[in-house]
């Protein structure tokens, strides 16, 4: 079985599509209605598509939920975190070692949480 997409309500369709396209290699296969929904494609054929959150209810995401992208080496590691940092990505903590894993995260547009790491084989 393989992981095919993964849907995120989002506030700004357009802003979170843009932040994975412009920092995580994904590319937009279609846009629809007002901001309303993005499919981006990424590597593998796995799809992340973004729908617009409603206008009301409890939309948040847990708290420890997030987005995970696994990277060859440390060095990609580090180089990915040097792209977001120059191209001026707030909120943006160092890389650290965590968990037997060379990471960081960072936050999207629309509060998802992402992490990018590498983990060396034990």
């Amino acid at each position: 079985m393989q992981l095919n997409h993964l849907d995120l309500p989002v506030p700004d369709v357009a802003a979170t599509a843009a932040f994975f396209t412009t920092h995580f290699g994904f590319r937009l296969c279609e846009t629809r209605g007002n901001n309303g929904f993005a499919l981006l494609q990424g590597s593998g054929g796995f799809a992340l598509v973004l729908t617009r959150r409603r206008a009301e209810g409890v939309q948040d995401f847990p708290d420890t939920f997030h987005v995970g992208f696994l990277l060859e080496s440390e060095a990609a590691v580090h180089a990915a975190h040097a792209r977001l940092q120059a191209a001026g990505v707030s909120g943006l903590p160092p890389v650290s070692f965590q968990r037997g894993a060379t990471l960081f995260y960072v936050h999207a547009p629309g509060g998802i949480l992402v992490e990018v790491s590498h983990r060396s084989p034990v």
